[in-house]
């Protein structure tokens, strides 16, 4: 799989958030020349999957904005170091809904994005 799309209000926002307090990297940031864009993040460091971020068109993709997945964790950020990015996106501003905690799969938090989508950041074991 090479990209998921992630419905956003405003592309600006959504690049400030996930370069700034996620600490992605911006891939590619084209106009499209009808006041769209092609907008690609993905976690720094890796090649595989990105976020295309998408900006709502009409009202019914306005709606999806943070509920994309029905309020289900619909998202997983794996790391090396739970610890270290924990401290780093908490202290960038980022809300996490939960305590860390260590299951047998790993360090897991969930935290919501800009737009209140769930994810887990997750160290696996």
């Amino acid at each position: 799989m090479a990209l998921v799309t992630l419905v956003v209000r405003d592309y600006d926002e959504a690049l400030s958030f996930y370069t700034g307090a996620l600490g992605f990297e911006l891939v590619e940031d084209t106009d499209r020349g009808d006041g769209s864009r092609w907008v690609v993040v993905r976690p720094r460091g890796t090649e595989g999957t990105g976020l295309l971020l998408a900006r709502a068109k009409d009202e019914a993709q306005a709606a999806s904005v943070g509920a994309q997945t029905g309020g289900r964790v619909g998202f997983f950020l794996h790391t090396e170091d739970f610890a270290g990015d924990h401290a780093r996106m908490t202290a960038a501003g980022v809300r996490f809904l939960e305590e860390p905690r260590h299951e047998v799969y790993g360090s897991v938090a969930v935290f919501e994005d800009l737009y209140g989508n769930r994810w887990d950041l997750l160290q696996p074991a």
